[in-house]
């Protein structure tokens, strides 16, 4: 018989899934969001929360509610060979071509960069990210607990300091809101719906699915019904936390303008703000925080990866991985924080509505009797859209295709054409189904 649920623990699931979330590399999204969206700041604001926290944690529930015990199995629904190769994309993803590196980044903008002269070459950038993975390598070797004691007293510190920076840049904001600059004047809902995309944080929501299960486990939790309640009233906490820091540092990155200018990236919005409120000292624990706390998470993301591939590949040591893992992230973070983002999007907006269509489906399992025509339908469609629309983010147009589908697509211009697509690969996979039975 499963055991009852204390109130107080499901609030620190909570607390433990916004905390997982809200990792360093996601506080520099919304800043930017809000100087680009302007007086659109708060539709802008709305789209970003509807995948930046909304998706992430709708993606945990349909993991639990799967009753899958991993991302590999649930995605094998689909097909085994499917599984395989999303699950390696997909921490590739989180791991060394874009999340890890974004780390090292993160931490040179913030804690290093704005102590430079203006044009400080390239020289600082490589020092530093060789320092920094190097540390990350060497803590991935035999990770222990320490990695646990710093983010558990790092967060609170990083929270208190943030969230004291957001109040005082709402109570006393910089200046007035400036107009909504390209793609946020006509459609700022979708394209803030599209930023969400970059804090990765669905592609992971499978991963701290388990985390949820595993802690329940722990408490002798077991009974779906439960283990399902739990879930839905942390995941809420989660997101109610989320929505609101997150709306304040959008609120933050809008009201900045008029005083700091139009800047290239969050980071620097927040070393700026942080300068403009509490000067170089509060520059300095900033960066000293953001650092840390960048440091805990690409050793986390390495320490995962690594034992990922190594279970994957088990003739290939752990150790080797952490080193080959952490050799090219120096060597990809030495692209920017800017252009990694810029090389990130074209590849989220081609799986990121793979990743959608997949949640969707697992609530929708138990209707359609899990039949794998329908899984396998659905996504092939959904591919067949979202992979132009990543050929679109990089530059890569073809006019014939984009003229088609801005005909027969609702909602193609605005980065959501593969929502049809996936109903009627989903419906056709159903039919299929009943014509071989």
């Amino acid at each position: 018989m499963s055991k009852k649920v204390p109130g107080s623990f499901t609030v620190i699931l909570g607390l433990m899934l916004f905390a997982l979330f809200f990792g360093a590399g996601n506080l520099i999204f919304p800043p930017l969001l809000g100087q680009q969206a302007g007086e659109n700041i708060w539709i802008a604001n709305a789209g970003f929360l509807v995948t930046g926290v909304g998706l992430p944690l709708i993606g945990i529930i349909a993991f639990v509610y799967s009753g899958e015990r991993d991302l590999m199995s649930l995605s094998s629904r689909v097909h085994p060979v499917f599984g395989i190769v999303y699950t390696i994309i997909l921490y590739l993803a989180i791991g060394p071509f874009f999340a890890i590196p974004r780390a090292g980044n993160v931490s040179y903008e913030i804690g290093l960069k704005p102590f430079l002269p203006a044009d400080p070459g390239p020289l600082p950038l490589i020092l530093f990210s060789v320092l920094f993975f190097a540390i990350t390598c060497l803590l991935s070797m035999n990770p222990t607990k320490i990695i646990d004691v710093i983010g558990k007293f790092l967060t609170p510190i990083k929270l208190a300091f943030i969230s004291l920076l957001v109040i005082v840049a709402i109570i006393f904001p910089i200046g007035k809101f400036h107009a909504p600059q390209s793609e946020y004047t006509a459609n700022a809902f979708f394209k803030g719906f599209q930023e969400g995309y970059l804090t990765l944080d669905a592609l992971v929501a499978c991963v701290f699915g388990i985390i949820i299960v595993n802690a329940l486990k722990d408490k002798g939790i077991t009974n779906k019904g439960s283990v399902m309640k739990v879930c839905l009233l942390a995941t809420a906490l989660a997101a109610v936390v989320l929505a609101v820091i997150y709306t304040a540092l959008s609120f933050m990155g809008a009201s900045s303008v008029s005083e700091l200018g139009y800047l290239s990236n969050g980071a620097e919005i927040l070393a700026d703000v942080s300068n403009y409120y509490f000067g170089s000292w509060g520059m300095i624990f900033l960066g000293l925080m953001i650092t840390v706390a960048c440091l805990t998470t690409s050793v986390g993301l390495i320490t995962s990866c690594s034992t990922f591939f190594h279970e994957l590949m088990p003739r290939i040591s752990y150790k080797t991985f952490a080193i080959v893992l952490s050799v090219f992230s120096a060597v990809v973070a030495n692209i920017g924080l800017t252009e990694l983002i810029s090389i990130s999007v074209p590849v989220l907006m081609a799986i990121y509505p793979i990743t959608i269509s997949l949640v969707f489906l697992t609530f929708l399992h138990p209707l359609f009797g899990g039949k794998r025509e329908v899984y396998i339908g659905s996504l092939i469609l959904t591919f067949c859209v979202s992979i132009f629309d990543g050929f679109n983010e990089a530059g890569l147009q073809i006019t014939a295709v984009n003229d088609l589908f801005q005909t027969v697509l609702p909602f193609y211009e605005v980065g959501l054409g593969w929502v049809v697509p996936s109903i009627i690969g989903a419906l056709l996979g159903l039919l299929v189904s009943k014509v071989r039975n």
